[in-house]
């Protein structure tokens, strides 16, 4: 945070040797600055979303009291324009989930269902486990060794700043009751993707194929893998009783939320800073989106109160059902088709709350020069520069293939996948400093693009 005298006259000395253009004066970054330092409006908005709301799985009451909650909030901080664009979505909700190891030694076990699973039957499964090291080791094996058992995939998610470790475990959770339904498994679980060895298991979105049969999949806590894991070290058959009653309840209507500051000389031109609304049922959605949802909807509204209105149109869009396949975002993508080529930039915050350390971008290599100009401005946050190959948050993610510019402000993920899709996502687990150098950093940022001589289109394409 920029609180002491002399990491503010730093960031007054770069910005006084590196002019950012005729528009952007350095006492008006110091001014942003200082609002942003002395504002806990970021914080504010996500206790809001956790308290009032809570909750928002899509299409869930939750969900519509978000989408209210979000229309109001927009409206009472004086945002321009404040609307919605429709979003068709699913509704399910997992109900009832419970396992416990009958033999060789009687266990009960922590299990949430996989977002989407269907229900095993009534009275559950009692049946023979077996387990995989990794989906690659399950799709090895044979029907003889798997027919008529419940999969257990135990891989382990490593921790890491970044979140690399997401990508190669996250695959078990999206396709893991495919490949097990393929070699007739009655069901699979699998090891949390998660990085804490709590006792919370995490949930997220799976995936059936049309032309494989669907089966029933969960997730146990890591703590409760480690005692799984520790049963088959016996060297005994293990059986163990599954019980989910998820349930589809058709498809409702949902909304994103938009809310806009008006450009005063090129509104139809826009900068778009996102995040999602929607959450899992399972925790109130602090990190996973609320975090998000705050930092974008803060650094608009301290730009428009500290500087007022910007010259380019700043764009604040909560998107609609993130979780079960970026749906509101694609929905978003389809609707705009035509006003995708007026958007800047765009960046969404869609990584908890820690500190960003990194700035990379997606930009057109005549705009490259202003990124040194805006890592002048945010380096005294501890953000440095990265790379030009930036691919933005999720619900972002399509947009540089449509030629939209995007930037990453890369979040510290250390302990983001402790808390990831769990009920122990909640607002304690938010550190309120690092949540405000995330709004000062998005302010700044948003500032810069909304008012600096700089056209960063198109996106280049993706270096493989």
């Amino acid at each position: 945070m920029l609180k002491r005298p002399f990491l503010l006259f730093a960031l007054l000395c770069a910005i006084a040797q590196s002019p950012v253009s005729a528009e952007i004066a350095p006492e008006d970054i110091d001014k942003l600055t200082s609002a942003s330092n002395e504002s806990g409006l970021a914080y504010d908005i996500v206790k809001s979303l956790t308290v009032e709301v809570g909750p928002r799985i899509a299409g869930s009451k939750g969900d519509k009291l978000a989408v209210a909650w979000a229309e109001t909030k927009l409206q009472s901080l004086g945002f321009d324009k404040v609307y919605k664009q429709p979003v068709r979505v699913r509704n399910w909700s997992r109900g009832l989930a419970q396992a416990t190891v009958i033999s060789p030694y009687e266990q009960k076990m922590v299990i949430t269902a996989l977002g989407g699973s269907i229900a095993t039957p009534p009275e559950g499964y009692t049946e023979e486990v077996i387990m995989f090291d990794s989906l690659e080791s399950l799709q090895e094996a044979t029907r003889e060794q798997v027919e008529g058992k419940i999969v257990f995939i135990n891989k382990k998610m490593q921790r890491h700043k970044a979140g690399k470790g997401y990508g190669p475990v996250v695959i078990g959770r999206s396709r893991g009751a495919i490949e097990a339904s393929k070699l007739g498994a009655l069901a699979v679980i699998i090891r949390s993707v998660g990085t804490a060895n709590s006792r919370f298991a995490h949930t997220g979105a799976m995936r059936y194929s049309p032309t494989v049969e669907k089966i029933p999949a969960g997730a146990l806590s890591n703590a409760d893998a480690d005692t799984l894991e520790s049963i088959f070290a016996a060297g005994k058959p293990v059986t163990m009783q599954v019980n989910m009653q998820a349930k589809e309840h058709g498809w409702q209507t949902s909304y994103n939320v938009i809310g806009e500051i008006t450009g005063t000389k090129y509104p139809e031109q826009v900068v778009l800073i996102a995040a999602h609304l929607d959450s899992w049922d399972e925790g109130t959605g602090a990190l996973d989106d609320g975090a998000g949802v705050g930092i974008v909807t803060a650094a608009a509204k301290l730009i428009k109160d500290t500087l007022g209105a910007s010259e380019r149109t700043i764009r604040v869009v909560l998107y609609a059902n993130e979780e079960f396949g970026l749906i509101g975002a694609r929905q978003y993508v389809k609707e705009n088709a035509d006003d995708l080529k007026n958007i800047i930039v765009a960046a969404e915050s869609d990584f908890g709350a820690g500190a960003i350390y990194r700035l990379d971008t997606r930009f057109d290599e005549k705009a490259l020069p202003f990124v040194d100009k805006l890592i002048d401005v945010l380096a005294p946050l501890g953000i440095e520069k990265g790379n030009n190959n930036a691919t933005g948050g999720p619900d972002i993610s399509m947009m540089p293939a449509l030629g939209v510019p995007v930037v990453s402000l890369r979040q510290d993920g250390t302990h983001y996948f402790d808390y990831h899709h769990t009920p122990d996502d909640t607002l304690d687990k938010i550190d309120p400093e690092a949540l405000k150098q995330n709004q000062t950093a998005y302010a700044l940022f948003t500032y810069m693009m909304a008012n600096g001589a700089v056209d960063p289109r198109p996106a280049p394409k993706q270096v493989k």
